[in-house]
């Protein structure tokens, strides 16, 4: 071999080798993009994202993954579309991160996963529930292992079909059920859900209707469901609206035997009860669990410790009595990814670019009892219409009872026998 092939060659290899060092020692840079002012803060973005900081501690503490260094660039979308869409291209195209993560807003989670699907940059969404954000779009480089909107819509109707009887002592098709939702991709994927499934399991929808979560005034909503008479509303929205809805049905006298929220608002009991009190006492929630409620003994091993690990250091953070839903999704969303998927992305896929990421993505294959949430972790491929969501991901019924929070449904994994209807001493009991 002449000199010059000779030396040709020892840079190369040099430069390999370099290269190779650079890589392994590179921070890994994630943008988190959540609502840390505006109303979206309190109804659950900043429980999420304090949630979602846990895990990247816990996992840099224990050296990182694969030698690299999580490094978390966050970005505050006030409550604004616009502004979480502005400050999602400029983590990555100022701050040059290595993918995003986080948003608890669906509103502006569906745009912001085409934008960056387009740009072909991975996203991992921690919080947002719309089906509007994947279905039917056929994203590439968007992922979510957090439970979607038809979940929800179809879990509430569910509970309360095979509860009427026993209950309510009515048959199904007897309860009278009402629908009402803010306006948005959230709100509007979760009453669709609501409406087929409540209509296909026989019960009576007695009024559905949406409205902006800006509004200001929904005392005319109240009249309707007055007239109405539902012996359930379902009630999908945010924190404001939900308080205003709140405030003018108690004023106008609104009745019912049940009240089951969403998520969103009324996954943020301590806000209520702040609020209300105990006017808020037995209300519902349909969410993914909150991951100290569940027995540990159903979980893999170690996964009960690892959530008595994000409580204790929630509440050292926060004072808080009550660790929220969102926190343990904001936790164990970014936990699936940094000890499932990007080790495996960096190990057999070469690194953690869009594409690596994508296919390790697609190779997780975590069974029920997996996670802190208890639901287990299978993405739908490419094709499916609803490519990009964990197929394994599913909510739970919750009851408030004297602020604490007890899972009602489903029956195999219930911690209180649910509370329905409202006792008649209740503000809003019959």
């Amino acid at each position: 071999m002449s000199q010059h092939r000779i030396l040709r060659a020892a840079g190369l290899a040099l430069a390999a080798t370099v290269a190779g060092a650079a890589i392994a020692s590179a921070d890994i840079r994630v943008g988190l993009i959540y609502d840390q002012t505006g109303p979206f803060a309190a109804g659950g973005s900043v429980a999420a994202s304090i949630g979602n900081r846990i895990a990247i501690d816990m996992i840099n503490e224990r050296g990182g993954i694969e030698g690299h260094k999580i490094v978390a660039i966050s970005a505050d979308a006030q409550s604004k579309t616009d502004v979480a869409i502005n400050e999602a291209e400029r983590l990555l195209n100022e701050a040059k991160v290595d993918l995003i993560m986080g948003i608890y807003s669906s509103a502006h989670c569906v745009p912001m996963a085409a934008k960056v699907d387009a740009a072909q940059k991975f996203m991992w969404a921690t919080v947002c529930t719309a089906s509007a954000v994947l279905k039917d779009r056929n994203l590439k480089y968007v992922f979510r292992a957090q439970v979607h909107t038809d979940q929800y819509g179809e879990t509430s109707c569910r509970f309360v079909a095979e509860s009427a009887k026993a209950k309510l002592k009515m048959e199904p098709k007897d309860v009278k059920i009402a629908i009402i939702h803010e306006d948005g991709p959230y709100g509007v994927g979760v009453a669709q859900g609501n409406e087929e499934t409540c209509k296909a399991l026989g019960m009576q929808v007695v009024h559905k209707e949406g409205y902006a979560a800006t509004a200001t005034d929904l005392s005319a909503l109240v009249t309707k469901l007055r007239r109405a008479r539902p012996d359930v509303i379902l009630h999908t929205g945010y924190n404001p609206d939900i308080t205003l809805f709140l405030r003018q049905s108690k004023e106008a006298g609104l009745k019912f035997a049940a009240l089951i929220g969403h998520g969103a608002g009324y996954g943020q009991i301590d806000k209520l009860i702040e609020t209300f009190g105990k006017d808020v006492n037995y209300f519902y929630n349909v969410d993914p669990v909150a991951a100290q409620l569940l027995d540990p003994a159903t979980l893999a091993p170690g996964l009960g410790d690892l959530t008595a690990e994000m409580v204790r250091r929630y509440k050292a953070e926060t004072k808080a009595a009550e660790v929220p839903p969102h926190t343990s999704m904001g936790f164990n969303q970014a936990w699936i990814f940094f000890n499932d998927v990007l080790p495996r992305a960096i190990r057999k896929y070469g690194g953690f670019d869009p594409e690596a990421l994508r296919k390790s993505a697609l190779d997780a294959d975590i069974p029920l009892g997996g996670t802190i949430q208890g639901y287990g972790v299978k993405f739908n491929p490419p094709g499916h219409r609803m490519a990009g969501q964990n197929e394994r991901s599913g909510p739970v019924v919750m009851q408030y009872i004297d602020g604490a929070t007890k899972i009602a449904w489903p029956i195999a994994i219930k911690t209180v026998d649910a509370i329905l209807p409202l006792p008649a001493s209740h503000a809003y009991g019959r």
